[in-house]
């Protein structure tokens, strides 16, 4: 038992670092071009506030972040019309 065994850690890297970042990424939920690409938005929200949108997500069964992006898509649609 003088060995150690070798136990990867949670954030641990592969020993095989060309195969890790070749790993092809996870594809997209969504299919169409603008979910391909995302990129992230950042807030400063209240406490109580990211408590009701959590419980809210929570109670639709949701993740917090799809349902912002359908709140934020149904606020601003791609389709506006005539600026006039």
């Amino acid at each position: 038992m003088s060995e150690r065994s070798i136990k990867r850690g949670f954030a641990s890297r592969p020993c095989d670092t060309e195969r890790w970042i070749k790993t092809r990424d996870a594809s997209p939920r969504r299919m169409d071009d603008a979910a391909a690409f995302t990129a992230r938005l950042t807030i400063d929200v209240t406490l109580a506030l990211r408590g009701r949108i959590k419980v809210a997500a929570f109670q639709r069964g949701v993740t917090v972040a799809d349902m912002l992006r359908e709140l934020l898509a149904r606020e601003f649609p791609t389709d506006t019309g005539d600026p006039s």
